[in-house]
């Protein structure tokens, strides 16, 4: 597996940083040109705009710089782009189901569309500061999960 997507809702909050925490340990880990790694969104009210700045605040006291990403919306050409297309809740896969249409039962059979953890990332849009401390802590852990998933394939 070559490049993973990660998609949310508006791709300003929970996206971007497991686009940034992954690209950050996969550096560590010495494979950041192995992987293509990108965030999108369902929804299309943020395209062109930086990620949420609690998420830019709470990745950069962890060492992590989101700020040049921009939210863009999921494209038809994504799913076959992308070996991994991971949604962050289960309502975005059901969107995500529905963009990718008849691809989308071999895509999930195949684990190539499928959410992100076992259970939904909350989106913490609408919450304080400490849910998005919360989600970078569900994405770090995730991706740590994801690196070894990816590194034994």
């Amino acid at each position: 597996m070559r490049s993973v997507l990660f998609v949310c809702l508006g791709n300003i909050c929970r996206s971007p940083l497991g686009e940034g925490i992954l690209r950050d340990l996969a550096g560590k880990k010495g494979m950041p040109g192995d992987l293509e790694i990108d965030s999108a969104g369902t929804g299309n009210w943020h395209v062109g705009n930086p990620p949420d700045p609690r998420s830019v605040e709470v990745a950069a006291r962890h060492g992590i710089d989101i700020s040049p990403l921009r939210a863009r919306q999921v494209r038809t050409a994504d799913f076959e782009r992308f070996d991994l297309v991971l949604a962050m809740d289960g309502d975005n896969l059901a969107e995500l189901r529905r963009r990718a249409g008849a691809r989308a039962p071999a895509l999930e059979a195949s684990g190539r569309l499928r959410r992100f953890l076992d259970r939904d990332v909350p989106d913490p849009y609408y919450g304080g500061p400490g849910g998005f401390d919360d989600v970078f802590d569900m994405l770090r852990r995730g991706a740590e999960r994801l690196l070894d998933e990816l590194a034994a394939r």
